[in-house]
């Protein structure tokens, strides 16, 4: 093989990885669209829930997507740059950057994934507690809210079932006014509608909030560990195309600086 003939083949070889590179960059910026989507709607979606669950690991997880979203809107623009200057400081960077966003996103995928597995646990143990020890307390406004809203998005009432809010604080003050059930349980609120917890009613039948709760939570952490993990992948295949472009240019300025 002539000397000419192996420079056009690597001088091939760097075109190619070039434009793997800038075709790279555009499926890194849609992933990190994704990425960033995924953690703002998780957040925004269920926001009202999160004083319901007694681990942060839920809301830690979405923020880190966002922090590694956010960092691969600025990362894919110096990706594009460094591969138009060809220099191999910026390249550098740029492959460092990528195996940091890819523990990042790897982080939040496992942290999804063992969430997972332990929130029906978290949930049987603490949904109750919370719902029937802190609704309508003071300083507890938010948690209030959140059962309001989950008991009327999810059509349910109480943690198991409507019989739960008979050990509840809140239904055995005066601040009830003789309610048997919060009036959120209701499937047309009116003023004290919670008074009368006949299934035609209120949500009496349709089972407890713990069970849909639980599979919407569920669904999220599966979007948020597949997009995490899913685009962490693509992010080793963008380091490997870039350290190999890094190679190819290093081989080439050793080679102009062998003819000097």
């Amino acid at each position: 093989m002539s000397v000419e003939y192996k420079d056009d083949q690597e001088d091939w070889l760097t075109v190619c990885l070039k434009y793997l590179l800038f075709v790279f960059n555009f499926l890194f910026w849609v992933g990190g669209a994704a990425v960033l989507g995924v953690g703002v709607w998780t957040l925004v979606e269920k926001s009202d829930y999160l004083s319901l669950l007694a681990s942060s690991t839920f809301a830690v997880s979405a923020y880190i997507l966002i922090l590694a979203g956010s960092l691969v809107v600025v990362t894919g623009f110096l990706g594009c740059c460094a591969v138009i200057r060809e220099q191999r400081s910026c390249l550098s960077t740029y492959f460092f950057c990528l195996l940091f966003i890819f523990l990042i996103e790897l982080v939040a995928g496992v942290l999804a994934y063992v969430y997972y597995q332990k929130l029906s646990e978290e949930l049987k143990q603490h949904l109750n507690q919370t719902m029937t020890e802190n609704y309508a307390q003071p300083g507890k406004e938010a948690i209030t809210l959140a059962v309001d809203r989950l008991q009327q998005d999810f059509k349910c009432c109480g943690s198991n079932n409507s019989h739960d809010w008979v050990a509840s604080v809140y239904i055995s003050s005066k601040q009830a006014e003789n309610r048997v059930v919060p009036d959120s349980c209701c499937k047309t609120i009116t003023p004290v509608c919670g008074r009368r917890d006949h299934p035609s009613n209120i949500y009496k039948v349709e089972g407890g909030c713990i069970t849909k709760l639980e599979q919407f939570l569920a669904d999220h952490l599966l979007v948020i560990g597949a997009v995490g993990i899913g685009v962490a992948c693509l992010q080793l295949a963008g380091a490997a195309l870039t350290a190999c472009f890094i190679y190819l240019l290093y081989k080439e300025e050793e080679e102009d600086f062998g003819t000097m």
